[in-house]
């Protein structure tokens, strides 16, 4: 973009970088999906980790119950 804007005898991209507009848009197209599915997997893990979690307590909760009988 410098080397655009300071080319003092031949501009290929004009003042609204219409070129790089695209660039960056397409390169936004194929990134959002495989963020959309990385933010997905890990949201599955979270899940999980969360399931095992609660039944840890459970499991811990019950013993503290027995011990206290």
């Amino acid at each position: 973009m410098a080397l655009n804007i300071l080319g003092v005898i031949n501009h290929w991209d004009p003042y609204p970088f219409i070129l790089l507009n695209l660039l960056f848009s397409t390169q936004a197209a194929y990134a959002a999906p495989i963020i959309m599915m990385s933010q997905n997997r890990q949201s599955d893990r979270d899940r999980t980790q969360a399931l095992a979690d609660y039944q840890t307590n459970v499991e811990a909760k019950q013993e503290i119950e027995a011990l206290a009988k």
